[in-house]
C-alpha cells in the first residue's frame, strides 16, 4: 500500500515530499490497525523501515543536485540493492555447499551442522535455497534495467517510476508466495529424512 500511494501521488501531483509523507502515513495507519487488531506488526514495521531507507536515498539524491525525477527514482534503489545482496548471499551459500536452508533445518533439529553430513539433505537444501533466491534475482533482473534507463534518460523517468511502482507490488508478495509454494512442492516430492546414527 505505501508503494502504491507513493507512485500514484508522485505521478499525479509531482510533489515528491507529499508522496513520501503520504506513503509513511499509510504505513502508520496500517500499523495502528494491526495494533488494534492485536495482530503481527512485523510486515508493517518492515515497510516503515523500507520507506525510511528510501527517504534517505531521496535526500541523498537531492543533496547531490538530482532532479525531482531522479529523486523519485532514488526511492526504488534500496529495494534493488537489497535484493541484489540477498540473491548474491543465497547463491554463494549454494555454490560453496552450505545452503542457508540447511541452517534452518539445523535450527529445528537442534544441531546447526548435522544436516551437512547427509548429501541428499544438502542437495535438497540447495534446491530450496535456490528457490528462495529466485524472487530476489528476478526482481533485480526486471527492475534494475528500468531504473538505469530512467536515470540515463533513455526511458521517460515518470514511466520508469510508474513501472517500478507496479513491479515492486507485483514482484513482492505474489512472487514470494509463489516461491514458497514451489518450496512446499519440492519438499512434498523429496522425502529425505536426516540420516539416523548407526546403533
Amino acid at each position: 500500500m505505501p508503494t502504491i500511494a507513493f507512485t500514484i501521488l508522485w505521478l499525479t501531483t509531482r510533489e515528491l515530499r507529499l508522496a513520501l509523507a503520504i506513503s509513511v502515513s499509510v504505513a502508520v495507519v496500517l500499523l495502528l490497525v494491526r495494533l488494534v487488531q492485536r495482530s503481527s506488526v512485523q510486515f508493517v514495521v518492515n515497510a516503515l523501515v523500507g520507506i525510511g531507507i528510501g527517504w534517505l536515498f531521496v535526500a541523498r539524491s537531492a543533496a547531490s543536485g538530482g532532479s525531482e525525477q531522479e529523486q523519485a527514482l532514488a526511492y526504488f534503489l534500496p529495494g534493488i540493492l537489497y535484493n541484489s545482496g540477498y540473491a548474491v548471499v543465497l547463491a554463494v551459500t549454494c555454490l560453496i555447499g552450505w545452503p542457508v536452508v540447511g541452517f534452518m533445518v539445523g535450527s529445528v533439529t537442534g544441531d546447526p551442522t548435522a544436516w551437512h553430513d547427509d548429501k541428499q539433505v544438502v542437495k535438497l537444501c540447495t534446491r530450496l535455497t535456490w528457490l528462495l533466491a529466485l524472487p530476489c534475482l528476478l526482481r533485480v533482473l526486471v527492475q534494475a534495467p528500468i531504473w538505469l534507463a530512467g536515470n540515463a534518460g533513455s526511458v521517460d523517468p515518470d514511466a520508469a517510476v510508474a513501472a517500478l511502482g507496479v513491479l515492486k507490488v507485483v514482484l513482492g508478495w505474489p512472487l514470494q508466495l509463489a516461491a514458497l509454494g514451489a518450496m512446499v512442492w519440492v519438499l512434498a516430492r523429496n522425502h529425505t529424512p536426516m540420516g539416523q546414527p548407526a546403533g
